[in-house]
């Protein structure tokens, strides 16, 4: 199979037989074999009814129906681990996204040899309040991942070699940074394309503010994450360590200075234990050795939960 559509979608049934019938009439037209992906999370309009109704026509369509609403990251990576074709590509289902662009997408994925081509909406039709901690949150994304070349890490439409979706985890709102998790996978073969951004045609978007802070502490556990994923004894070590020598310098200065003052029978101005650096001592060796011991025991815990990607499934067609 030459390609797989993942669309996750939430409420959008007005919009789904649009969707639908645009991409058929793309890979028709460019000859594709392909398959579309549709993955309900946990709609409540309709969605999965009308989803049901297409895929009883067209034999490409496929569906998904969580039992709940999960995110969008859950979504992808259901839908990831349901892929056939040799390339994956996303794309929302709220139609600002443009199916035009998956031949042109295709092609550079086979003949560039590329894991991953992140779309970049160059014109946006967004509000400022969303366009400008969007600007925020990709400088601090490429600062951060040193993927310098990407102006967008949220577009969701992307395409993806076959392999990378296969051998990458989405979890929590991770979808955000999929090409940072996939450069920490070892596909470092990523570009970008500008890509049409479309007004929203139905409905209205499902993401809030509270995306922005999200946003931000996925950045922080991503970046953690990968660096010290497999290494965690590098991080909480090396900070035990600092602050464990901070904390023993300061003591054996307070310590040395008592002695001094004994050997030279000079008068000690006040006793150690009154000294407010003794007690940023004790605290400094105190935690030191928590995090010292905090590195031996994420040595011995795996960081990934057995369950921490089972979803609940209620229909697939």
């Amino acid at each position: 199979m030459d390609i797989s559509v993942v669309v996750p979608l939430f409420n959008e049934a007005e919009s789904l037989p649009e969707l639908t019938n645009w991409i058929r009439t793309v890979m028709q037209k460019h000859q594709f074999s392909y398959e579309i992906i549709l993955v309900d999370d946990g709609s409540n309009d309709g969605s999965w009814e009308i989803l049901t109704q297409l895929q009883s026509v067209h034999s490409n369509i496929r569906g998904i129906k969580f039992r709940r609403n999960y995110g969008k990251s859950a979504a992808l990576n259901v839908g990831f681990a349901a892929v056939k074709g040799d390339v994956v590509i996303t794309m929302d289902a709220d139609l600002q996204d443009s199916p035009d662009e998956i031949p042109e997408l295709y092609r550079r994925i086979k003949e560039e040899k590329l894991d991953l081509i992140s779309g970049w909406k160059k014109k946006r039709y967004d509000p400022l309040t969303k366009t400008i901690p969007t600007k925020f949150f990709n400088a601090a994304t490429r600062s951060m991942s040193g993927i310098y070349n990407l102006h967008d890490f949220n577009c969701g439409l992307k395409a993806y070699r076959k392999d990378v979706v296969k051998n990458i985890e989405v979890y929590g709102e991770m979808h955000r940074y999929i090409p940072v998790i996939a450069k920490w996978a070892g596909f470092n073969k990523i570009e970008e394309q500008v890509v049409e951004h479309r007004a929203r045609k139905y409905g209205t978007t499902k993401f809030g503010f509270s995306r922005f802070i999200n946003g931000f502490l996925d950045l922080l556990s991503i970046f953690f994450v990968g660096k010290f994923g497999k290494r965690p004894m590098h991080f909480f070590g090396t900070m035990g360590v600092l602050s464990f020598l901070v904390g023993t310098i300061m003591a054996l200065y307070i310590i040395g200075e008592k002695l001094y003052h004994i050997a030279v029978h000079s008068h000690y101005p006040r006793e150690v234990t009154d000294q407010p650096l003794f007690y940023i001592a004790l605290v400094a060796v105190v935690v030191g050795s928590q995090l010292f011991l905090t590195g031996f025991v994420a040595e011995l815990v795996s960081r990934s939960s057995s369950n921490r990607n089972n979803y609940q499934i209620e229909e697939e067609i």
